[in-house]
Formats: structure tokens, sequence, C-alpha cells
């Protein structure tokens, strides 16, 4: 199978966890609009869900295919969120926000009784950092921010140059009106460590390490879609 039906076959299993009058999390990227696409064919089968957007492209999408959605502040307890990952560990620690909507994936997945990713199976890895971690910034003090995670990730033991993320010659503005740096870290041994760490830099709005929210991972693969229990 192509990429693009392992997403498809990665959502479709996950489908099968969302029942009737479920309030839905519905995250960002391309697995999750796969995700949408199947879910809209639920809807007009009769589904009763509402779903809470985590960006606007997936906003757009649902409303384009009829899926009906509420604002997280008319909905502000949900049952479940359904969103994609950048990297998966084997304690389904995640690396989130490679399509720029990780502030909201956050606020959305913490609103969430459970969360469960879908992925296919090259975003499994032993150890996070492979894929450069998306951090959200203020665009005020821009390069004092960008020292301070330097500085930061240096007593950790970690070198990394953070790299402004760039759209058509510009920088990437976030649905929050924010910049987003890209850290390469290569290798991430201790992720509550750099969480705690940058979370403590003014500058920095949020960052994609996603930990203790994910409960599943859906992950599709050539051999078949394999489920993974988080252990907790």
């Amino acid at each position: 199978m192509d990429a693009r039906q392992l997403k498809i076959e990665a959502a479709r299993a996950a489908l099968a966890h969302v029942g009737d009058g479920v309030r839905l999390g519905i995250g960002t990227g391309s697995t999750a609009e796969e995700f949408v696409r199947l879910l809209a064919e639920r809807v007009r089968d009769g589904l009763a869900c509402v779903g809470v957007p985590t960006s606007e492209r997936t906003a757009a999408l649902c409303r384009e295919l009829g899926v009906p959605l509420a604002a997280l502040d008319e909905m502000p307890e949900l049952d479940l969120t359904v969103d994609g990952a950048d990297e998966i560990d084997p304690a389904l620690s995640l690396i989130k926000g490679g399509g720029g909507a990780l502030l909201r994936e956050k606020i959305v997945a913490a609103a969430s009784a459970r969360m469960i990713v879908i992925a296919d199976r090259s975003k499994l890895v032993e150890t996070l950092g492979r894929f450069p971690l998306p951090i959200e910034v203020n665009r005020f003090g821009l390069e004092a921010t960008r020292r301070a995670i330097v500085k930061a990730s240096a007593r950790l033991g970690l070198n990394v140059v953070p790299t402004l993320r760039m759209t058509d010659g510009e920088p990437f503005v976030t649905d929050g009106g924010h910049f987003i740096l890209d850290a390469s870290f290569g290798r991430i041994p201790d992720t509550r460590a750099l969480s705690d760490a940058l979370h403590a830099i003014p500058g920095v709005v949020e960052h994609g390490l996603f930990l203790g929210l994910a409960d599943l991972a859906i992950v599709a693969g050539n051999a078949g879609v394999e489920t993974i229990s988080a252990i907790r």
C-alpha cells in the first residue's frame, strides 16, 4: 500500500471508536484529513456527533464535507480526540506540530477524556527527536527567545540551532498569530526535562512534545493495522 492508503486504513480503524453522540476533537494534517473524509461518510449515513477542529484548515474541510462543528468554548469537555503525529515512541509520547497547529491540538487533546493517534508505521521511533520539534513562539522578542531555547537545551546536553519556519519566503504564522521555530535535536533522551525547560521560557507559547496525552495509537503498515496502548 502507498502512504496515503496506509493513512486511510489507520483512520478507518480509529473510526470504529467513534460512537453515536460523541463529542469529538478533530486533528490537523494529512492523516487527520483522511479521518475527516471517512467521518463525513458516517455522518451522511446517520452518525450523530459534534466535532471541535484543531485548526482553521480542518474546520474548512469539515464544513465542506458536512461534519457538524462546535467551538471548544461551547463544548469544553470532549469524549475523544483523533489526531495524527509526526513521531510516536513506545510510551506513546509524541512530536506533533509539523502542520503548524500544535497549540490548538494540545488544548483540544487536554480537554478530551481520550486521545487516539493515527499514523503509518514510519512515524514509530524508539526515541523522539528525529523529526524537528516545532516550538510555537511569540513574535515579540523572537531572537531573545531563540537564544533562550539554545541555552536551555545546552543545559540538558542538547545541541540545537532553531530555525524559523518559512512559507513562500515569509515566516509561517499559526492560527494563533505566532511564529514557529523548528528545533532538530536528533535525539531527546529526557522529553519531560526538555518540556519543562521550554515551558519556562517566557517567549515560548507551546511546543510539540505531547506527553501523557495519547491513550491509543493506531498504526497502519503493509502487514496490517496495529493498535498500541499507552503504558502509564
